[in-house]
């Protein structure tokens, strides 16, 4: 073994860039294996840490082709009591912006803002809720909320929270009854102040609801027996019919809402499906490739090292010891590479690069991941080294000696194939990455219908009674054009608040945003009939309508005292979705709509850091204390997509690590290929070849290698790209030039590889050569 070692030692003083090569692709390889399987276990394991996980279903409504997440108040709670089978249920009232309530902390008067939601008490058996401190039965004792851990030792540092009072924003007091430990990352269960819902709370279907049964398989019985029996005798009575009307209930399995996408108002964290297997491909087609790569450097070493290691079998030598010691070689550089992949993952993860990541990154959160690629190093090592150890020691002594071992058809045959996996990985992922790009681009700079630019938005919930006031300060700087107010944010959400229409006998339901009378006017959003809002339609009693053209053909709507106008389709979400029957109203005297958000228009040419400082000092003459939430309409975008973009720009950066590992492993192959033809080349020159003519020889069997792995890849990557698409309701185009750049961009970089290895070869004394083959 100490023999083993020493020669193991040689031959890493001996080959020092070779093996620095090798230890930079492997490292680089397991590093963003490691990244990409954290990720990947963040999103398959979402809302998994729940006890019995899979016996937790999401009740939701269907009506004809409209699904949607939330569900009628009343409606749910009849369903929990309806069987034995149902655990326990509970209901979360649903809002499709956050939540806040703004929390004073009386004991040391700090001013802080949190997100509160209202459930029912039977949020904490539905859901695992591991208390800290406090009675586990706080949300059934009137006034009485439940904290996270994490936000009891920022209020109260190490003071006990439980019995400590809570200020909301309209001054009511609230008790805090117990603490509980923080929900991880990965869940829809939100780290917030939950208080409990009242028992006659019913807006309608604005609550999430969930429920927890004694089996799995139980979900049919309850679709059968409980909706069409007990529902229709016990509430609607028995002439009630659920066919007629087109509604149906339907569950969904806790695990899979992470990955629902047909479903409206649906406030969940999303994942793609189809993103994640991609990951999983390119996290294996990466070590797939540092493997090759490392087998390649490893062969590419042969002409070297080979009469060295057949003078020793000469020698007395034993095929297997020297079998062995090669294998030991690349077992030992694979995981010198694992520990400093170890410390690449520390970089990334201390880097602003791990904002792409979900995933905890610190290696105590996961140990088996960690572990796992130990594992992972050690087999790549085993299996890059067994060819090469098999392949320097097959060749007859005699024949190594004269030097004709490299130039055989098999070996030739080898060398192409392992080349084409290269090439046909670095195709794929390149087309792949750029109309992945070329989508979010298309989504965040894609004509929305109405003005986006120069607009800033403010969160002035906390001064709302003082809007006009405020408004005649934000005005006072002459940058300003305009200011308006709405309920909600425009694209900032799928989902908003949802009235019902009558239409031909049916219920149907469009989407409403509640806005300030020049809403349109200050956005830039086209009246196409009718008129614009007024100021007398906020002064009427129930206020005025103007809908868009899905919602007008939905209907068959006609201009009206409350429909006042129509408008074109505009993007009020986002791309992953048609555009829906919706409108923007102006709430009458007898709506309590709360108009939350400020849009401020500025001028051409303002000085945007000048408005922005106007805009801070003014909120802070209205509360000093309240964290207002001031940002430019282009971050709301970026928000909507923010998953989307995460993830693409994960798989793109992953994806150039991908082709990089690739380019240094036809980097290898060249070294490879005119290492074994040196002789050859030598004679050409002698014969009268000139360099270029070598040169282009060289590069026409690389080119026609390219040329047939491109045919191969490019259909693959159409149809990989062309199911990833399907989840966008609106796409880019798939552009022919995307594959030509594809193309261009692999036959370049080989190009200048093979030109660059090949001339230096073709430049050397071609006596010198021959002399030494």
């Amino acid at each position: 073994m100490k023999t083993i070692f020493r020669n193991f030692l040689r031959t890493v003083g001996r080959y020092k860039m070779a093996v620095a090569l090798n230890i930079l692709g492997l490292s680089v390889a397991f590093a963003a294996f490691m990244i990409i399987m954290m990720q990947l276990d963040y999103d398959l394991g979402f809302d998994k840490f729940h006890k019995d996980y899979d016996k937790i279903f999401r009740l939701e409504f269907t009506q004809f082709s409209e699904n949607m997440a939330t569900m009628s108040h009343s409606l749910a709670e009849h369903f929990f009591e309806s069987s034995p089978s149902i655990v326990a249920g509970t209901t979360i009232k649903f809002t499709p912006d956050a939540v806040f309530a703004n929390v004073e902390n009386i004991s040391r008067r700090g001013f802080y803002k949190e997100q509160a939601l209202q459930v029912t008490p039977g949020f904490t058996e539905v859901f695992t809720v591991d208390f800290v401190e406090g009675d586990k039965d706080a949300l059934k004792k009137p006034g009485q909320v439940i904290i996270p851990l994490s936000m009891a030792r920022k209020l109260f540092g190490k003071e006990s929270a439980v019995g400590q009072q809570l200020v909301g924003s309209n001054d009511e007091y609230q008790t805090i009854g117990a603490v509980y430990r923080d929900f991880p990352a990965n869940t829809i269960v939100n780290n917030c102040i939950y208080s409990a819902l009242p028992k006659d709370d019913d807006f309608g279907f604005s609550y999430l609801a969930y429920f927890r049964v004694n089996q799995a398989s139980q979900t049919h019985e309850l679709v059968e027996n409980i909706i069409q029996n007990y529902y229709s005798r016990s509430i609607f009575g028995e002439n009630f019919d659920w066919e007629r009307l087109g509604a149906r209930l339907r569950f969904t399995a806790l695990p899979d809402i992470h990955y629902t996408t047909d479903m409206q108002y649906d406030p969940t964290p999303k994942a793609n499906r189809q993103t994640l297997w991609v990951l999983l491909v390119i996290s294996i087609l990466i070590v797939i490739i540092a493997a090759i790569n490392f087998t390649n450097f490893n062969t590419a070493l042969a002409p070297m090292r080979i009469k060295t290691i057949n003078t020793r079998r000469i020698l007395g030598a034993r095929k297997k010891t020297l079998r062995f010691a090669l294998v030991f070689e690349t077992v030992v550089i694979c995981l010198l590479s694992y520990f400093v992949a170890l410390l690449l993952v520390l970089l990334f993860h201390s880097s602003p690069l791990s904002k792409l990541v979900d995933a905890d990154l610190s290696f105590s959160a996961q140990p088996l991941i960690i572990g796992g690629t130990s594992l992972v190093a050690i087999i790549t090592g085993f299996l890059a080294g067994i060819y090469p150890s098999f392949y320097i020691t097959s060749f007859a002594p005699a024949l190594v000696l004269k030097g004709n071992f490299g130039l055989s058809p098999k070996g030739k045959q080898l060398r192409n194939t392992l080349i084409g996996v290269q090439f046909i990985a670095s195709f794929a992922l390149i087309i792949g990455t750029s109309f992945m790009y070329l989508q979010n681009h298309f989504m965040q700079h894609s004509d929305l219908g109405y003005d986006k630019d120069a607009l800033i938005t403010v969160d002035i919930g906390q001064i709302r009674h003082k809007r006009d006031v405020f408004t005649n300060r934000i005005k006072e700087y002459a940058g300003i054009e305009d200011i308006t107010y709405s309920e909600y944010l425009l694209s900032s959400s799928d989902t908003y608040m949802q009235l019902e229409k009558q239409h031909k006998g049916e219920s149907s339901w469009y989407q409403t945003i509640p806005v300030h009378h020049n809403f349109l006017k200050v956005m830039g959003i086209e009246v196409t009939e009718g008129r614009d809002f007024r100021q007398e339609d906020a002064n009427s009693e129930r206020g005025a309508f103007i809908f868009n053209e899905a919602a007008r053909k939905k209907f068959d709507l006609e201009l009206s005292e409350m429909n006042v106008g129509f408008m074109p389709d505009i993007k009020f979400a986002s791309f992953r979705k048609e555009v829906e029957p919706m409108a923007f109203y102006v709430p009458g005297t007898g709506w309590g709509a709360q108009l939350n958000y400020a849009c401020i228009k500025l001028k051409p040419s303002t000085n945007l850091r000048a408005a922005m400082t106007h805009i801070h000092t003014t909120l802070g003459e209205f509360d000093t204390k309240y964290p207002f939430e001031v940002r430019f309409f282009d971050e709301v975008l970026q928000r909507l997509y923010e998953k989307e973009t995460a993830l693409s720009a994960l798989i793109s950066f992953f994806s150039l690590i991908a082709i990089f590992i690739s380019i240094v492993g036809v980097f290898g192959l060249v070294i490879f290929d005119s290492e074994c033809r040196r002789k050859e080349i030598a004679i050409r020159k002698v014969l009268g070849a000139s360099v270029a003519g070598i040169i282009f020889m060289f590069n026409k069997v690389y080119f026609r290698i390219l040329v047939i792995c491109f045919v191969v890849a490019a259909p693959l990557a159409w149809y990989a790209i062309t199911r990833w698409l399907e989840n966008f309701a609106y796409r880019t185009p798939l552009h022919w030039w995307v594959y030509l750049l594809a193309f261009g961009a692999v036959g370049i970089i080989t190009a200048a590889t093979v030109t660059f290895q090949n001339w230096r070869v073709a430049n050397d004394n071609p006596v010198k050569a021959i002399k030494s083959e």
